[in-house]
């Protein structure tokens, strides 16, 4: 966890980490990028393919941690009593008590739901996938700069600094296959 100047956790100059500071102000998220209308297409078709593609034959999930992380970085921890507000590109659903991210394009229908219940895949159990702001705990995240750390900071500094201690109680749904069966001993063949 950095210093509130920004220098390294040992630093001395006695200012609060970001963490033990109750007054954070939060800089808006940033702007996505815009592109034409066929590059914008071409590159949500490659980045769909991409989620897709990792998913495997086998309905592989993104681990736990990670997803807290992704889910850390849509939602935000005000829910629980923190100061991380949610990303400002969260969109509820018509459809009550689901959410969906309002910066990539893809629309609010069930496949683009952000999470879901019980063993069903949600978007952000896909082990490859973009977030167009590039946070933490996205395949396309990128680190924060340093003015970044300036008051007001980013959600995307705020996150990187995050305790795991805290980051570990975040609830999540997640679903581990069953393990394998193991095989049956053969008996003995009579003679």
């Amino acid at each position: 966890m950095s210093c509130a100047c920004g220098k390294n956790i040992k630093c001395s100059c006695g200012r609060k980490s970001i963490m033990e500071n109750e007054n954070i102000e939060f800089r808006k998220d940033e702007v996505i990028k815009e592109e034409s209308g066929i590059k914008k297409k071409l590159s949500m078709m490659q980045s769909f393919a991409s989620a897709i593609t990792s998913r495997g034959l086998k309905n592989e999930k993104v681990t736990k941690p990670i997803k807290q992380l992704r889910v850390l970085s849509c939602f935000g921890d005000k829910a629980q009593g923190g100061v991380l507000p949610p990303c400002e590109h969260l969109k509820n659903s018509r459809t009550q008590g689901k959410h969906f991210c309002g910066g990539c394009g893809c629309g609010d229908r069930q496949g683009t739901w952000l999470t879901s219940e019980g063993d069903a895949y949600s978007k952000l159990d896909y082990p490859r996938l973009a977030c167009p702001l590039q946070m933490p705990g996205f395949s396309n995240y990128e680190e924060s700069k340093p003015d970044e750390a300036i008051s007001p900071i980013t959600r995307r500094y705020y996150i990187e600094n995050y305790p795991y201690e805290k980051l570990e109680t975040i609830k999540v749904n997640t679903f581990d296959p069953p393990p394998p069966p193991t095989p049956k001993k053969e008996d003995k063949p009579k003679s």
